[in-house]
């Protein structure tokens, strides 16, 4: 883990922090879990920059859990990924007697932060989670981060070669037994980029055959 003061970001130290580090370290890929922390200090200096109100820890635990439903653990589950994530953050926090106010902000921020349009709306630890993801994995919002806070955090939690393809293919490795669970999301861009067979869910289709129509 990197220094506990980055930019004179916190990173959360508490004995839940450290003990979600080393369960979700265990758990995850070293792709997954660099990203999780640089997730973590985006939003975080998101929220700084914003001049937000949040709870580093809860917004550490959001980082660290938000992606753990693409990890082999949930390679028979019929839910969306970002569900089982939420749901492993809950058992977690529950484990450590965290109220179940927190563990409710945790739960919405993890399961909605590849929702678009809806995190924002809620507590800051569900906009700051959706925002650290964005621009790690797409870029979003790059040009409002300085050139020294993206290098201190490349420089701590480092992307590797060719992060982009290999968050891909890590999306699909999770995806791929469930494809049902994309429909609605842009999880589906996933599917339909790795498999040229994967047939999207139609809405209009749905309502056009459904059994109002027979």
């Amino acid at each position: 883990m990197a220094s506990n003061d980055l930019l004179g970001l916190r990173i959360p130290d508490s004995a839940i922090a450290r003990a979600a580090t080393e369960l979700v370290r265990d758990t995850e890929s070293d792709l997954l879990f660099l990203h999780s922390m640089r997730v973590y200090a985006w939003g975080a200096l998101a929220g700084r920059r914003a001049g937000l109100a949040f709870d580093p820890e809860l917004l550490y635990v959001s980082a660290l859990f938000h992606d753990v439903g693409l990890t082999a653990a949930f390679g028979d589950s019929p839910l969306r990924f970002e569900v089982d994530g939420a749901n492993a953050a809950r058992d977690f926090l529950r484990s450590h007697g965290i109220p179940d106010g927190d563990i409710d902000a945790v739960w919405s921020a993890i399961a909605l932060h590849t929702t678009p349009g809806i995190p924002r709306f809620l507590h800051a630890e569900a906009a700051l989670l959706q925002a650290g993801a964005g621009m790690d994995v797409a870029g979003r919002a790059y040009d409002t981060f300085t050139d020294q806070e993206r290098d201190a955090v490349l420089a701590a939690w480092p992307r590797g070669d060719d992060f982009e393809h290999a968050i891909i293919d890590t999306f699909y490795d999770g995806l791929k037994h469930r494809p049902d669970s994309t429909f609605g999301t842009f999880n589906d861009d996933i599917l339909a980029f790795k498999d040229p067979t994967f047939q999207r869910g139609d809405l209009c289709r749905t309502i056009l055959t459904s059994p109002w129509t027979h």
